[in-house]
């Protein structure tokens, strides 16, 4: 089974077009998407869009989708820097309360079996934290305790817009 691994959409649904073109061509079986469908400028038809791809999909949440239902709860997006949170506001305003538990609904990590691969992790950032950050300068002792349950790891940071794999 062919597995497509997109992330970090942010409602761009002309780039999320593109994709999906590219996946329906690659005759993937799985859709992951690893978070970061809102914030953007198209949430509301972006959403849309993955909702009637035609493919099974899978989702888990990013640090956008975080911030976002924070703000549609009526609590300040506080790990948003200030200069951003317009950008929230405005996504939040534009869902609908069924966005909402959509949403709300998605899981922080997921795995799947994966033929050839095994069982892959798919996460935003690390399995911990939405938000953690980490570079190839990052010290091993520092990275240890994010892998060591997670042999197959795939995160946002290393993964183009579309990948696919057998």
């Amino acid at each position: 089974m062919r597995v497509a691994a997109i992330y970090d959409i942010h409602g761009n649904l002309p780039a999320l077009e593109v994709v999906v073109q590219e996946i329906r061509q690659g005759e993937v079986g799985l859709i992951i998407v690893g978070g970061d469908v809102v914030p953007g400028p198209l949430p509301c038809e972006t959403l849309a869009c993955l909702l009637n791809i035609g493919i099974p999909v899978q989702f888990i949440y990013g640090n956008g989708e975080v911030a976002v239902l924070e703000q549609m709860a009526g609590r300040e997006p506080s790990a948003v820097p200030e200069q951003y949170r317009p950008i929230i506001l405005w996504t939040a305003q534009q869902l609908h309360p069924e966005d909402e538990r959509w949403l709300a609904g998605w899981p922080k990590t997921l795995r799947v079996q994966i033929p050839g691969l095994g069982e892959v992790l798919f996460c935003h950032a690390t399995p911990r934290n939405e938000n953690e950050c980490f570079t190839r300068l990052t010290p091993e002792d520092r990275l240890l305790p994010i892998l060591k349950d997670s042999p197959h790891l795939w995160w946002s940071v290393v993964i183009p817009t579309c990948s696919l794999t057998e």
